[in-house]
């Protein structure tokens, strides 16, 4: 699967991480185009069998079969905007947390999502899903926790589309939990929003814990 990681930051790097571990291509694109460069020659080591990885420009969006927004809420909505048509059925994934900056509240309105704003600004056909906004940087570029898969939970209104992330997921060597409708990224942020706060708390987990789920 080609996937077109927007952004080169700590989540790009561990989204291309476990991507290229499924033996995926990643195309990676910045504002910052040097530091999508750097970025892919950093992980041109990981890239075993059919993987690859290498930096382009915003076409990659339109040969991409997968699109990741890497970047912070704010941002996402606004690429969403700009690419347009661009995006119209393709599997475009929201990762973001819609968080104020001292990790006390979310910053859209109750009864809503970054996710369903973010869909809400694409244009008809685009296939929005939640997913990667639990994991944390560090242990996705592990892929677990205490010898332990991460779980990445999935949230969108197309299965098909649920189901090719999950496979992204899958096949990065991570667990993936299908939670349904979009709407349920209302649930997924608020909850990474208490996960997130925890990192910081007395005695926190130094941005190295997860999320899982368990049962017998």
């Amino acid at each position: 699967m080609q996937i077109t990681i927007i952004g080169a930051g700590s989540m790009a790097r561990g989204i291309a991480t476990r991507a290229l571990a499924g033996g995926h291509t990643v195309i990676l694109t910045a504002k910052n185009p040097a530091k999508a460069t750097r970025l892919a020659e950093e992980l041109t080591t990981q890239a075993a069998g059919d993987a690859a990885v290498r930096a382009g420009d915003d076409s990659a969006v339109d040969t991409a079969e997968l699109v990741v927004l890497a970047v912070p809420f704010t941002a996402a909505r606004e690429l969403t905007t700009a690419l347009g048509a661009r995006l119209s059925g393709k599997v475009l994934v929201d990762i973001s947390n819609p968080v104020d900056a001292s990790l006390e509240a979310l910053v859209v309105a109750p009864g809503t999502s970054a996710a369903e704003e973010i869909a809400g600004a694409a244009a008809p056909g685009t296939r929005v899903v939640k997913a990667f906004n639990t994991t944390f940087a560090t242990t996705l570029v592990s892929g677990q926790v205490g010898g332990t898969p991460l779980d990445v939970f999935i949230a969108g209104d197309d299965e098909a589309a649920r189901n090719q992330v999950a496979e992204l997921v899958t096949s990065g060597g991570l667990h993936a939990v299908d939670v349904g409708a979009l709407r349920h990224a209302r649930e997924l942020e608020g909850f990474q929003l208490l996960h997130m706060a925890l990192q910081i708390s007395e005695g926190g987990y130094g941005w190295a814990s997860a999320v899982k789920l368990i049962a017998p």
